[in-house]
Parts: C-alpha cells; sequence; structure tokens
C-alpha cells in the first residue's frame, strides 16, 4: 500500500503520541480493517489488530505473518458479540477504529448481528479507561435508500436510510448498516463517547473481488436504482484509509462524514466499474445506442472537502 503523505501541522507532540499509544482496529480481518491496520502500521502508530475467528482466511493469514515481523503489531482475538472480550482487546488503548462486516453476507437472518456487536463495542470503550476517541466505518448505504430516492433532494451527511423501505425491497446490507450506525450513535451519544462515522462508498483495491466479494455484492444490491439517481459512490480504498486517519488525528471532527472518490453516473464509467470487479459479477451489455447523458449527481461532500483539506468541523 502507497504511503499516504503526512498530514500538515504534524509535530513533535504527533510523534510522541505515535511512540507512546496503541490504537485499537476491530474487526482487523474484514478488508477495510485490515487496510486501515496497514495505513496506521504507516504512519508509525502501534496498533492491536482485533480479529475474529471466521475473517477471511487469506487476510487472517497475513495479519498472522505481519505480527511476526512488525514489533508494533499485536494480535488478539476477539468476538463482537461477546462483550468480554472486547473489553480486553481494548485495553490499553487510547483509541478504536470499529470495522464491522459479516463475513458470511448479508440476508434477513443475521440483518441485527452488526448492531448487536456495535451495542457491545461502544459499551465497551464508554467502560475502557483510555478510550479517547472512536472512528466507526460504515457505508453510504446506511444513507442513500427511501421511497423518494429519485428526489432532486441533495443527499448529505444528515440523510439515513429508510428501514422500512429497506426491508421492502430486501436491502439487507442497507438495513444492516443503517441499524448498526444508528444504534453506535444513540448509545456513543448516552455514554458520551466521542465517535466520529465514515460513510464510505463502495471500496475497490487491491484483492477485493477474493478478499471482499459478500460485502461488495450485498452493496451493489440496487445497483441500477443507484446508478440512475446519481447515488452510486466509489472509493480507493487509500483514501478511504486516509480519510479514517484524518478524521481519528483532527480533533475538531464531530458527526457523520461521507468518503467517496467518484460518482459514477455515465455508462462508460458504468463499464470501467464492472471491469474492475469482474469476474465477480458479469459484465453489462454496450450501451452504444443508449447515449452517454449523465445522471445528476445527488451526493455532497462539503464536511469530506474540509476534512481532506486539513479543516474539518
Amino acid at each position: 500500500m502507497k504511503e499516504e503523505p503526512e498530514v500538515t501541522g504534524t509535530s513533535m507532540d504527533d510523534h510522541r503520541e505515535k511512540q507512546q499509544a496503541t490504537v485499537c482496529v476491530l474487526d482487523a480481518s474484514t478488508y477495510v480493517g485490515f487496510w486501515i491496520l496497514n495505513g496506521l502500521l504507516a504512519k508509525g502508530y502501534a496498533v492491536r489488530a482485533a480479529i475474529q475467528k471466521n475473517g477471511d482466511g487469506e487476510i487472517l493469514k497475513n495479519i498472522r505473518e505481519m505480527e511476526k515481523a512488525e514489533e508494533r503489531l499485536e494480535v488478539s482475538s476477539v468476538d463482537v458479540l461477546d462483550y468480554h472480550s472486547i473489553l480486553l482487546a481494548l485495553r490499553g488503548c487510547s483509541a478504536l477504529f470499529c470495522c464491522l462486516d459479516s463475513p458470511d453476507g448479508y440476508d434477513e437472518r443475521n440483518v441485527d448481528i452488526e448492531a448487536r456487536g456495535a451495542i457491545n463495542v461502544v459499551e465497551a470503550c464508554a467502560q475502557t479507561e483510555g478510550i479517547e476517541k472512536v472512528v466507526f466505518s460504515s457505508s453510504m448505504a446506511a444513507a442513500i435508500w427511501r421511497d423518494n430516492i429519485g428526489s432532486d433532494n441533495d443527499v448529505d451527511e444528515r440523510s439515513w436510510s429508510d428501514q422500512d423501505f429497506c426491508r421492502k425491497l430486501k436491502l439487507w446490507y442497507a438495513l444492516s448498516k443503517t441499524l448498526s450506525e444508528q444504534t453506535a450513535w444513540a448509545l456513543a451519544m448516552d455514554r458520551a463517547v466521542n465517535m466520529v462515522s465514515i460513510n464510505s462508498g463502495l471500496v475497490l483495491g487491491p484483492g477485493v473481488t477474493q478478499q471482499n466479494p459478500k460485502t461488495t455484492l450485498a452493496y451493489l444490491k440496487g445497483t441500477p436504482e443507484m446508478y440512475e439517481n446519481g447515488v452510486l459512490a466509489i472509493v480507493d480504498v487509500d483514501f478511504m484509509v486516509d480519510v479514517h486517519i484524518k478524521a481519528f488525528r483532527d480533533q475538531s471532527t464531530r458527526g457523520r462524514y461521507f468518503c467517496f472518490n467518484q460518482v459514477v453516473n455515465t455508462e462508460e464509467e458504468a463499464m470501467r466499474l464492472a471491469q474492475r470487479l469482474s469476474p465477480l459479477i458479469s459484465l453489462p451489455p454496450s450501451y452504444e445506442n443508449q447515449g452517454n447523458e449523465p445522471y445528476a449527481e445527488r451526493l455532497r461532500t462539503k464536511k469530506l472537502s474540509k476534512l481532506v483539506e486539513g479543516t474539518a468541523y
């Protein structure tokens, strides 16, 4: 993974912070968690990688190999449905990157598992002395789905997906992400936990079709509707990691932050996306005779721009 340029304004205090503080990534065996782990190590942080036994096999193997070579990396096992195992994983840590994804995919039967995990994680943070900040990795799927998805209204960090609408269309990934994030926010506010959430678009990066197939396919359910309504967003994994770390380091960050590089709203861009995700998804037929007029982009990223420019609020 290429190293991100240092954030402007870093000082000797920042250097001492990295040397002294351990940050936790839970679940580091998810695709997003693994790349955040790599980004933190590249920045000089000591990291505790909390992994679940049912995580991606290749990612788990990579983390174990990294542990042998990297003295700043410590690996611990965790079960997000076991509150006490989370407490143990957080002991001695100053911050948490919470990256929950279902390794078994998303369906009606397990739609609430992430929400249950989020309750345990946030409660454990509230009860763990030393946790100063939680960066909660969520999804834009928790913001875009509702009855009036085709309206002219902009979609920004104040927007939430409608749970009943998600159930009606069987958008289990979107429902799970909405439930887990709303649950996390409710408990964080009640327990006075300092939390920010990063709502990422469809994450693209090295090995994503092999290491993150179920989550990728789950996000893509409803692709035609997202595409036609200007809310199909993608994000490069390096940029996503950059945003997560900036949100952690900037003390002024508050609330939710959309995180994406591009809105896919032309046929040419849709074809390129399909090619990047092949063979996970089938390539669409040619659109040569259907024109290439872009659909209007409706996603707004004022907060993201300020964060990336170093002026978050």
